[in-house]
């Protein structure tokens, strides 16, 4: 099966600047639903790389392959299999939200009649049947973003690709949302590609993220595998001689990088427990002043990959416990 997503050294110019820098990376598996968090700081190319999937831009060189498809060369093939949530309002006021979904499911390549059934469908489910008749000028903005939705997903497309989703949402819309998302990829089998400024949002229904940063991609995790690792990153802080902390680490399967100062910063990973730390600081006649530990998050691959945390094990975060207390 072809990845959803086929970028080789993909490079786009508008104007006189260059935007996307030779990307290359491939992307989910088409048939298996997984959700691709798409990050980068602002000025980074991801709405570039959006439009240019959607066939708006030409590659200066390289190409995008969405399913297999070139999404310059077969544009109409691209576009049947894609569904787009813009992150601006693009409605037209006075049109009631189920003709504008028929009508958005017939540019999508529904016939007529299939078109009218999925767009009353689609606007039940997600949670706007009530209001379908309704003009769309008269939306709040929690239900101009589900209706946004509802136009991305009304054909039925294998990738979906949702820009700032949650952008204006209170907390229950916000819930109903990410939920939404997790069924579109669990229940159905659609890939979805998520551009948020949000990572908590990214974090909580992506299984892989892409990071951007001047038009080049910096940084590809797996989420779902840094879940299953369950590996904690530890911030230590001792005095005395702590020559022989590394070698004490490595004895019990850990591995640590010092800052200098006694301050180190440590890896534990799967099946290994907080209290080796204190096991083997003990061992070495270390007096521990500042333990912290954390899983990784997403915040801190995100600051690393960007550069603005250095490369090194674990990151920041509290989760302190006093130097003389127990875990």
């Amino acid at each position: 099966m072809p990845p959803v997503i086929e970028l080789e050294n993909l490079r786009v110019k508008l104007g006189r600047r260059e935007i996307l820098k030779g990307i290359s990376c491939r992307l989910g598996v088409a048939g298996q639903g997984r959700a691709i968090g798409l990050l980068g700081p602002n000025g980074a190319g991801k709405s570039t790389l959006i439009q240019t999937l959607l066939g708006f831009h030409q590659p200066l060189s390289g190409t995008a392959k969405i399913m297999g498809f070139d999404c310059h060369k077969q544009v109409r093939e691209v576009r049947s299999r894609i569904g787009y949530m813009p992150e601006s309002d693009s409605f037209i006021s006075n049109m009631t939200a189920v003709r504008f979904l028929r009508q958005m499911g017939e540019l999508s390549g529904l016939p007529k009649e299939i078109a009218l059934e999925k767009a009353h469908e689609t606007l039940f489910h997600v949670g706007l049947g009530e209001a379908r008749y309704r003009d769309l000028g008269t939306y709040s903005l929690g239900m101009k973003q589900m209706a946004k939705l509802a136009q991305a997903i009304v054909h039925g497309p294998p990738l979906v690709i949702l820009d700032e989703p949650t952008n204006g949402l209170d907390p229950a819309a916000r819930q109903r949302m990410l939920r939404l998302v997790k069924e579109m990829k669990e229940d159905h089998g659609m890939n979805v590609v998520l551009c948020s400024h949000l990572l908590r949002d990214v974090e909580e229904v992506c299984d892989e993220v892409v990071i951007l940063k001047d038009g080049v991609v910096v940084h590809e995790a797996d989420l779902e595998a840094e879940r299953k690792s369950n590996r904690f990153f530890v911030e230590l802080e001792v005095s005395g001689d702590d020559s022989g902390l590394l070698e004490g680490l490595h004895k019990v399967g850990a591995d640590g990088v010092s800052e200098g100062q006694g301050r180190w910063r440590i890896v534990l990973p799967p099946g290994v427990e907080i209290a080796v730390v204190w096991k083997v600081t003990a061992g070495e006649g270390l007096r521990v002043r500042k333990l912290t530990h954390r899983r990784d998050t997403l915040e801190e691959i995100f600051l690393r990959a960007v550069g603005h945390l250095a490369k090194t094990p674990g990151a920041a975060a509290p989760q302190e416990v006093a130097a003389n207390g127990g875990l």
